[in-house]
Formats: structure tokens, sequence, C-alpha cells
């Protein structure tokens, strides 16, 4: 994590970056791999003698399910964010996908969440739950939650979320007036 932010009270040209990190998730690129082969290995090397319709589904139903998990572990094994004086920025995984940009101008608000936890937003990866919001969710721990002018959340997990709130507070405009 890098806070390039020096100055809180002087014009905000400063970019503060910050990530965090699931090492877990690296225990599941096996898994994938694993479907990967022996969906390539049936459609190669088959003595299926039930029929071709049983055979296609397997050979696509594990291809499938390997991708799946492997593209997962690329894309959710890390989230990058970055805050400049206009908006911030999230990307994830080594890909760089799913990525959203948020205006600066959009946001209300922004506040510490101590806990964040894959278990209450239903798993890893980029997660929308209609009472809590939207979320990008590589592990357990503190993250930062934006409150949005439209009324929706966005959840980040990241490291030193404390930091990242006080950048984006600091850089916050005030209020649209609705008159």
């Amino acid at each position: 994590m890098r806070d390039h932010s020096r100055s809180e009270t002087g014009p905000h040209t400063e970019v503060w970056t910050g990530r965090a990190t699931n090492r877990f998730q690296w225990l599941l690129a096996p898994v994938g791999a694993a479907c990967l082969a022996l969906g390539i290995e049936l459609a190669v090397d088959s003595a299926w003698s039930s029929g071709v319709a049983p055979l296609v589904m397997s050979v696509v139903g594990c291809i499938a399910a390997g991708l799946l998990v492997l593209f997962g572990t690329l894309a959710f094994v890390h989230v990058a964010v970055r805050v400049d004086r206009e908006s911030l920025e999230v990307r994830c995984g080594h890909i760089g996908l799913p990525r959203r940009r948020i205006p600066l101008a959009h946001v209300a608000g922004a506040e510490f969440a101590p806990h964040v936890t894959p278990r209450h937003w239903g798993g890893w990866g980029y997660r929308w739950r209609p009472e809590k919001g939207t979320a990008v969710v590589v592990r357990r721990g503190e993250g930062i939650v934006l409150r949005l002018w439209d009324g929706h959340t966005f959840t980040i997990t990241i490291d030193n979320a404390e930091s990242a709130v006080r950048v984006i507070r600091a850089r916050l405009r005030p209020a649209p007036d609705p008159a």
C-alpha cells in the first residue's frame, strides 16, 4: 500500500493508491486447472460408450467450470484503488477487470468499515445485494464504504482504509443545492 498524499490542506494534485490481496484464492487455481484438464482429456481421449450428448455435456461442463474458477482467481486475487483529485478508480485482479471509475462529484461521503467479510456479501468478487449495495470483496478485513448522491453505496476491501477515507473526504465537494 502506498500513500502518496502529502498534503491534506493544499491543492489535491497527488494520487493516493492502495490495494488488498487474498493469497488464499490461489489455492483455487489448481482446482480450475484440474477441471479444465479433465474436460480436455475427456474430449481428446474418451472411451465414453453412453452416446455423444452426455460426453459433450461433460466436456463443456468441465471446461466451463475450469475457466470460471481460473478467471475468478485471476480477477479477484487482489484489488487496487487509485484516488486522484477527480475520481476513484477500482481495478480488480491481474487483468484489471472488472474496473469501476467513480467521479468524486458523485460521492456524498466516505466511511471506514472495520469488518468487511465475504460471508456478509455472499462470497468473494464483485457483489451486489439489494439491501447493502455493491462491493468488491477480495478478503476479510477493513474497507471503505462510499455513499453516492444517487442513494447507492459502494464498498471496497482495502488495506489502510482509514487513510483512504481521509483522502476521499478531503477531496469531496459540498452537497449540490437543490434549488
